[in-house]
């Protein structure tokens, strides 16, 4: 019996197991979220890092083994978000009359969110590598990363915020949007997209396409804009 759970163990901390181990949090996830009705808390992303997190450490396994054993997920993850422009393509009317105000609108939310995050974090006491680690917050995973390694900040501590805001806005994006009234589904899209990046993509995907499609415009066009203004920011800032 014991040999039998040792092979069952060793099994679970392979590559193949922790793989396993992932895509079925992130399908359990999707169970979830189909028998709540869409719940916004039942985000499959959520319960995927929860079952991986008491995963990985019941079966003693270091992050660093995981990240390899699951790399061919993240390695998807650029196909999946170019994959964002079919929607868009889809939407190409709706971007008549609107391109300026969206230029200028992810210009001013990039300036809004790095400043914002750092003076938030400066009141409250933290220093400046953690300043320069909240800056990036809104980008994407990868661009938060490079981001804050170019600065000084701490690169993995940055993918924890990315990925917290993404499923934090997820979740409670499309209400907070509602309660603002903002009915216009370009601008909703564009709102969340902005702050949330991938997993708020995909969310929106769910309320409507055009709101997906403009997320997904948002998301790419707001990692360009704090990739270009974070540099001279920085200037100021510190």
């Amino acid at each position: 019996m014991t040999s039998a759970v040792d092979s069952l163990l060793e099994v679970a901390r392979s590559p193949l197991g922790l793989l396993g181990i992932t895509l079925g949090g992130y399908q359990a996830g999707r169970w979830l979220q189909r028998r709540t009705g869409e719940h916004a808390l039942a985000q499959p992303v959520l319960v995927a890092i929860a079952i991986a997190g008491v995963a990985i450490e019941l079966l003693d396994v270091d992050y660093l083994d995981y990240r390899s054993a699951t790399e061919m997920i993240a390695f998807w993850l650029g196909p999946a978000t170019v994959a964002l422009a079919i929607p868009l393509h889809k939407q190409y009317d709706r971007l008549k009359g609107f391109v300026v105000p969206l230029v200028v609108a992810v210009l001013l939310g990039a300036v809004a969110s790095i400043t914002s995050a750092v003076f938030l974090a400066r009141w409250l006491g933290a220093d400046r590598a953690l300043q320069e680690t909240l800056s990036a917050k809104a980008a994407t995973t990868p661009v938060a990363i490079g981001l804050t390694q170019s600065l000084g900040g701490i690169p993995p501590l940055a993918a924890v915020f990315a990925i917290t805001i993404g499923i934090f806005g997820a979740i409670a994006g499309p209400t907070t949007l509602h309660l603002l009234r903002i009915r216009d589904r370009r601008a909703r899209g564009l709102a969340l997209g902005a702050v949330s990046h991938g997993v708020g993509a995909s969310r929106m995907l769910r309320e409507h396409e055009t709101e997906g499609a403009f997320a997904g415009l948002s998301m790419g066009l707001s990692a360009l804009a704090i990739s270009l203004l974070l540099p001279l920011l920085a200037l100021w800032l510190w």
